[in-house]
């Protein structure tokens, strides 16, 4: 729960900036000068270009807790059996062996979403987040039944 508090609040933060300088930008647009118009206009399109990043992954993290909350009902939701160090970091090994067969297990159903969820969970262990999020994605698309692309 504290993840999503500090989640709503940056980005409650980030919002209220990306308000600040698209006013400075409208501002500069008034001026009629056209060096400061210029960098009216890119101040004006920069939260914008900001909105839609966070709109895009504030949509993908609810699509993912969606399909987590439903495995979890499911009673699917893959099991934290990774060793860790002393200091509490995940062990490379323990990560690669719960990979492999995680990615046995999505060969041999690749049309399962759960699977593709639990892949992109072993990915995030083994500190692999570009393919991690590519695999939740991919989960997310057939789990709504959507095309998804080789």
């Amino acid at each position: 729960m504290g993840g999503k508090i500090t989640y709503v609040f940056l980005s409650t933060v980030l919002m209220l900036v990306f308000g600040v300088v698209a006013m400075e930008g409208v501002l500069l647009l008034l001026t009629g000068e056209p060096a400061a118009m210029g960098m009216g206009a890119v101040a004006f399109l920069l939260p914008l270009v900001g909105g839609w990043f966070l709109w895009k992954n504030t949509r993908f993290a609810r699509r993912a807790n969606r399909l987590a909350a439903e495995l979890e009902a499911e009673g699917g939701l893959p099991v934290d059996e990774l060793k860790r160090t002393a200091g509490g970091r995940i062990d490379r090994d323990s990560a690669d062996e719960v990979f492999a067969r995680r990615k046995a297990e999505t060969e041999d159903s690749p049309e399962d979403w759960r699977c593709w969820f639990r892949l992109a969970v072993a990915y995030h262990d083994a500190r692999d987040t570009p393919r991690a999020r590519k695999a939740m994605q991919r989960a997310i698309a057939l789990h709504e039944g959507r095309p998804v692309s080789a």
